[in-house]
């Protein structure tokens, strides 16, 4: 079992953090009481294959002593259930602007004159636990998609693919572009197979439009530009920590031009390692 410990200043992102956690396959429990925790580990050590990789969180909500954190995590040593610590800051001043712009009030408000005493206390407080944490992540300058892409490299789980999976979709744009698209790609400009007799009644999946369809300069252009392009912005949505891109590609009636581009574009996605499916959404309309 993977047992990790989230713990962090109060509006550093903690809840965020679980979220991602809980999608990326974590059984995710908040605010334990920490004498609970041992038990609750030795519940789902008992449980094997249905609590693989389970996240708690614990936090300074409650008035917890994190002495008893500490008791908790050595009982845990002596069961022998390994476990790890994930520990979330971010910068005073970026705690603050975020607690004024959202209204909710501070755990420590109650008990000290200011919002500012309130974080330095809590830093204060939650320092043993930071010296102890195996990964700390300040998100202070982190935007949601940075925060998730860095737990994927942290808990990703080590995939040789990069964790994101490609939809390459073609589709006709006289029945609409697909409201998922991330990326939309007009190839009406390509020569056009439906105005051959013999390859109308075909789609580019047919060797005959395929090879009509590559059989131009302009087409096979296109790709090699098309492939630096893609070359380069699918690591940078993988680094992002962007986990479904869907790429539109297009032609008039979406049957024949923009199914070939498709075919193509998604093998290339797959030769670069990439997990990449393969839709035609209007190749069987008109």
């Amino acid at each position: 079992m993977e047992l990790l410990i989230i713990s962090g200043l109060s509006g550093a992102g903690k809840s965020k953090v679980a979220s991602f956690l809980e999608d990326m396959g974590f059984y995710v429990v908040d605010n334990m009481p920490l004498p609970l925790l041992p038990k609750f580990a030795e519940l789902c050590m008992a449980a094997p294959g249905r609590y693989e990789r389970v996240a708690l969180v614990t936090d300074i909500r409650g008035g917890q002593a994190f002495e008893g954190l500490f008791d908790a995590l050595d009982a845990l040593d002596r069961m022998g259930c390994g476990h790890k610590i994930l520990f979330v800051e971010a910068g005073v001043d970026t705690i603050i602007k975020r607690y004024k712009e959202t209204r909710r009030k501070h755990p420590l408000s109650e008990s000290l004159p200011s919002l500012d005493a309130a974080v330095r206390q809590e830093r204060t407080v939650l320092l043993p636990v930071r010296q102890r944490a195996d990964y700390v992540i300040d998100t202070t300058a982190l935007s949601t998609a940075k925060l998730r892409g860095e737990l994927l490299r942290l808990f990703g789980g080590g995939a040789e693919r990069p964790a994101m999976s490609v939809n390459v979709v073609s589709f006709g744009f006289k029945y609409g572009i697909p409201i998922e698209a991330d990326l939309v790609l007009d190839v009406r400009f390509l020569p056009n197979p439906y105005y051959i007799a013999e390859l109308r009644g075909q789609t580019g999946l047919d060797d005959g439009v395929y090879s009509f369809v590559f059989g131009y300069q302009q087409t096979l252009d296109f790709m090699e530009h098309l492939e630096g392009l893609m070359g380069f912005l699918l690591p940078q949505y993988v680094e992002e920590g962007k986990t479904v891109l869907v790429v539109a590609v297009g032609c008039t009636g979406g049957r024949h031009r923009s199914v070939a581009i498709t075919r193509a574009l998604a093998e290339f996605i797959r030769r670069k390692g990439y997990q990449a499916v393969e839709n035609h959404r209007d190749m069987t309309r008109g």
